[in-house]
């Protein structure tokens, strides 16, 4: 996975046939992400369907419990085929080292989240209870998840860099709150554009809605695929 920064699509869509069109329409692209309001409709026969058109499945379901819960939970999701999957760095060492330990041997890797590219500053403060900045949440929760043995990190790609700082160059870095220049920001706070996030060390960027909600889908991902690649 290392080496240029590759582009995961997100299929946040309702239905098995919204989510497959997506994939042919965005063909170009390698990686799909199935994230919890898919996979609830749909459940692990959608997983199935992506690889079946040989393509690479990042399920983003953040996983948060008891670590023997989310250790079944990684092992399920490792014995589905799924390459990167998502558990909260919030849950503690003992979770992710169980989650870890479970997975060994598979093709999966694990991304811990840090903070949701939708908080802000201040609702973290107010509304969450942590009295630190998301630039001070975010190193120290991605430091905790790398030593318990996670294999990458969420992040907003604003905190690509100190989140490098803290885990060292191994450990992926994929990010969320990508929006070309040409998109909407939508509900995300801390954004980049795809050019700006490879530049910063990210691995991966995760593009949705510029993608699906484009008049030409295709015609998007090669936009940014170009961007990527300067």
């Amino acid at each position: 996975m290392k080496g240029r920064t590759e582009l995961i699509t997100g299929l946040d869509v309702d239905t098995r046939e919204e989510a497959l069109a997506a994939v042919d329409n965005a063909a170009g692209c390698e990686w799909f992400k199935i994230g919890a309001q898919l996979f609830t409709r749909c459940g692990p026969a959608i997983v199935e369907a992506v690889q079946a058109k040989k393509k690479n499945v990042f399920l983003d379901l953040k996983y948060h419990d008891i670590p023997n819960t989310v250790a079944k939970a990684s092992k399920a999701a490792a014995d589905l085929g799924a390459r990167l999957v998502t558990l909260h760095a919030s849950g503690g060492k003992a979770m992710i080292a169980a989650a870890r330990d479970a997975v060994e041997g598979t093709e999966a890797r694990l991304l811990a989240v840090t903070v949701l590219t939708s908080l802000t500053d201040d609702m973290l403060r107010d509304e969450i209870g942590i009295p630190e900045t998301a630039a001070e949440a975010v190193p120290r929760l991605a430091n905790i998840a790398v030593e318990a043995g996670a294999h990458g990190i969420v992040c907003s790609p604003r905190e690509i860099t100190m989140v490098r700082d803290a885990v060292g160059p191994a450990p992926l870095i994929v990010t969320p709150g990508i929006r070309p220049k040409w998109a909407a920001k939508d509900d995300q706070a801390r954004i980049m554009t795809p050019r700006e996030a490879a530049e910063a060390g990210a691995d991966m960027i995760v593009v949705v809605r510029p993608i699906l909600k484009h008049e030409n889908p295709p015609e998007a991902v090669r936009l940014i695929q170009e961007e990527l690649q300067g």
